[in-house]
């Protein structure tokens, strides 16, 4: 099916197929009805008439999408318009009840598990904390979560759920030294399929990605993205990752790995070269408040428990700042980006410090020959990686990707 075609011509077919065989009552999208909620979700609400236009599909064609869509309880209608010629306008919008879809983070010392609904607000979630993260672990907590999570469900929402999207660190053995594991206790790590072990106890479609790439997604779909189709993306968690985002879509590149943003060279507080994460990350925080005689514990607790700890925290937003202003510069010197986004899994007051000082701290540098971008903070917050990993199952059952959309309205306007 071509991708204006109208539905009539062609039967209905799923596009995406469930990857973990798991039996779900919430079918898969056709393509025109994907493309209809990828269009109302990116703008909010939208007519009739404003899809047809936007589309490139028919009057005809986009009515019967709509009424189909508005059945099945997925498009929920707005006031209507009123004040111009002809009949008034009916906006409509996602119904945030219609689907429901579980996203799991996998950090270095916690693990959340999220109920996200259909327009990204988390309904309930769990938290652990863990000196260190062992499969074991993580699959108990999953699947205890997913049962605590559906026992406080209706009936009805259960049969909504779409799927469990997993948002991890690829190659988590690597991350041993760093996180305070005893030798060897990360290898078990290296044998482990984590989206084959999780499909097999659970009753659901189950996705998995790159932690920093999910949190990059949640914040295209769900936060700055609709205003910034460039930007480059910092996630500063137990240790820093990032994502590339070109014309409205994630750029992962040639092996999946564009963006990872930790490993880039910068100068460091003495004046040697390092890692950006080995700076701006969490856990070089959680060393400083250690040598300062902090507990740092509460750190991973909650994002909502953090407390200004005074002097190392201000030193590590000092350091943090130099170190992605640094970065940020690089990243302009080769990408054109309208825009850096900064977030992390802290509070936003946290953010805002860290955000404020990176701009600071690039206007003192050497700017010649570059065109800055925006430095902006993130809008979708602590969060970012278990929303991103709720997304997958949605997207695959309901939307379209953002680069597929762009490309469809590009043909459609060209008409």
């Amino acid at each position: 099916m071509s991708p204006l075609q109208d539905p009539e011509e062609t039967p209905t077919s799923p596009l995406i197929l469930d990857p973990s065989g798991g039996a779900n009552q919430v079918r898969v999208r056709a393509h025109n009805e994907r493309l209809v909620l990828s269009l109302v979700r990116r703008h909010g609400a939208l007519s009739k008439a404003d899809i047809a236009r936007r589309s490139g599909l028919s009057a005809q064609t986009v009515s019967v999408i709509m009424r189909a869509l508005e059945k099945d309880g997925l498009l929920s209608r707005g006031e209507p318009v009123r004040g111009r010629v002809g009949q008034p306008s009916i906006p409509m919008r996602l119904n945030p009840d219609a689907v429901l879809s579980f996203g799991v983070k996998i950090g270095r010392r916690s693990a959340d598990l999220v109920l996200m609904d259909f327009v990204g607000q988390i309904r309930m979630q769990l938290h652990q904390i863990y000196p260190y993260p062992l499969p074991q672990d993580i699959l108990s907590f999953v699947t205890s979560g997913i049962q605590e999570l559906e026992s406080r469900l209706s009936a009805g929402e259960r049969d909504r759920l779409a799927g469990l999207g997993i948002a991890a660190p690829f190659e988590l053995w690597n991350w041993a030294e760093e996180v305070g594991a005893p030798d060897g206790a990360m290898e078990v790590w290296r044998g482990v399929d984590l989206q084959a072990e999780i499909a097999a106890r659970v009753p659901y479609p189950v996705y998995l990605q790159n932690d920093a790439t999910s949190a990059c997604g949640a914040e295209l779909v769900f936060g700055v993205g609709p205003h910034y189709p460039d930007f480059v993306y910092f996630f500063i968690g137990s240790f820093l990752g990032g994502g590339i985002v070109l014309n409205s879509s994630i750029f992962v590149g040639r092996t999946g790995t564009a963006g990872a943003l930790g490993p880039l060279p910068v100068r460091g507080p003495n004046g040697e070269t390092l890692q950006l994460l080995e700076i701006a990350s969490i856990f070089v925080l959680e060393n400083l408040l250690r040598d300062h005689g902090f507990d740092p514990q509460p750190l991973w607790y909650s994002a909502d428990n953090w407390i200004d700890f005074g002097e190392p925290l201000e030193i590590w937003i000092q350091e943090t700042a130099k170190a992605l202003a640094q970065a940020i510069v690089a990243a302009a010197s080769v990408i054109d980006f309208s825009a850096a986004v900064i977030d992390g899994g802290f509070p936003n007051w946290v953010r805002e410090r860290v955000v404020r000082a990176t701009i600071k701290e690039a206007a003192e540098l050497d700017l010649q020959g570059v065109v800055m971008p925006e430095i902006i903070e993130g809008m979708v917050g602590p969060q970012a990686r278990a929303i991103g990993g709720a997304s997958l199952p949605i997207f695959a059952r309901y939307l379209i990707d953002q680069n597929i959309l762009f490309k469809e309205i590009e043909h459609a306007e060209g008409h």
